[in-house]
């Protein structure tokens, strides 16, 4: 066994010496993930979008706010998201960016003054991270009062908007879809890398030379696994560094425990690419199978755009996708502080992809 794990090592110092000495990897392996992070970061640093999304929480019994509700939820400009009625839940939904704005009306809203009319003031949430869509909304919701205001024909608007913050972490839009660029990394480095370079070995006749030798295919499938591990370790870290000095990354969770969920993911992704690169003889193969496996991945997994956005029935289906569970986690681990036992359904999906995923590769390893 002493004998096994020493040959695994040897072979993984092998890959790793010789990967440094190679430009073109480097270039591809650190720098084209950080070009990504750089573009994305960029359209999703800041919310400049001017969206209606908002959920209502009405407190009043007063008939001029039911009324208020009623035609809220019937107008075009805003659209009210009638399922959630729980005001913590619409803090993470606005916090997310499923929903742009939270409008209360507090209990006095709509109780008669001492000239009888309508009074009060409505509260607009607003994320201080992005801050640009709530107070958009209280600013349209200012106007419409001020018309009703008017057509009361008083001195002094009775009616009238204050604007909160949610107060929550002071998370911003690259906060929630940083774990999807990090799964974009993990996913091209461990499919498209490794199908690249196993079958450009058996080209050469390395692995071919490597057979007369007593290792085994599990043995250089376990070696290169931890060789790129480390470089998938060193892209990650790469990455967190911009976003931290860059973009102002906030993050909520452990770092420890989000480096442990990492490793795991680096290690599934990983060997799909391990499985594809030891069946492919050449490129061309390779090549073929690896946009097979990964674009479901890549656009159906959360990495470009949330999940929430699909049909119902899509959501479900992806929801078993490799990539899924590791964004996913990594997004509860950044956003809401999430522990590895708090994840225990994703890591438990995780790790039956690993035992699939490593047994095929085993499998369908071929030499030449």
């Amino acid at each position: 066994m002493k004998r096994y794990i020493q040959i695994i090592l040897a072979l993984a110092k092998a890959y790793r010496l010789r990967f440094f000495r190679d430009k073109t990897a480097l270039f591809f392996t650190f720098l084209f993930p950080l070009l990504f992070l750089f573009v994305f970061g960029s359209l999703n640093s800041s919310n400049s979008d001017i969206s209606f999304k908002v959920a209502l929480f009405n407190r009043s019994d007063s008939s001029f706010a039911k009324d208020f509700v009623n035609k809220s939820q019937s107008d075009k400009t805003l659209k009210v998201n009638k399922d959630v009625t729980d005001f913590n839940t619409a803090r993470e939904l606005m916090g997310r960016g499923e929903i742009d704005s939270i409008i209360e009306l507090p209990k006095e809203f709509g109780v008669p003054n001492n000239n009888g009319v309508p009074s009060g003031k409505m509260i607009v949430y607003y994320q201080e991270a992005s801050p640009q869509s709530g107070k958009t909304i209280a600013a349209v919701m200012e106007g419409v009062l001020d018309g009703i205001n008017k057509s009361l024909g008083q001195p002094e608007p009775p009616l009238g908007v204050t604007q909160k913050s949610t107060a929550t972490s002071n998370l911003s839009p690259f906060d929630y879809v940083f774990s999807g660029l990090l799964g974009f990394t993990l996913l091209s480095l461990g499919i498209f890398g490794l199908a690249n370079s196993m079958p450009a070995e058996k080209k050469t006749g390395a692995f071919k030379r490597l057979r007369a030798s007593p290792i085994t295919a599990a043995q250089l499938i376990f070696a290169n696994m931890l060789h790129y591990l480390l470089i998938g370790l060193i892209s990650v870290v790469l990455m967190i560094a911009v976003a931290l000095l860059v973009f102002d990354f906030n993050m909520r969770g452990d770092w420890l425990t989000l480096a442990t969920f990492v490793i795991i993911g680096i290690i599934l992704m990983f060997g799909f690419g391990l499985a594809i690169g030891g069946w492919a003889k050449n490129e061309n193969q390779s090549a073929a199978l690896s946009n097979i496996i990964s674009f479901p991945m890549m656009f159906l997994s959360g990495t470009f755009f949330p999940r929430f956005l699909m049909p119902s029935w899509l959501q479900d289906i992806t929801a078993f996708l490799p990539l899924t569970p590791i964004i996913d986690g990594m997004r509860q681990i950044i956003t809401e502080s999430k522990t590895l036992f708090d994840l225990g359904p994703e890591l438990g999906l995780i790790g039956i992809w690993i035992v699939i995923i490593y047994f095929i590769a085993i499998r369908v390893f071929r030499w030449e």
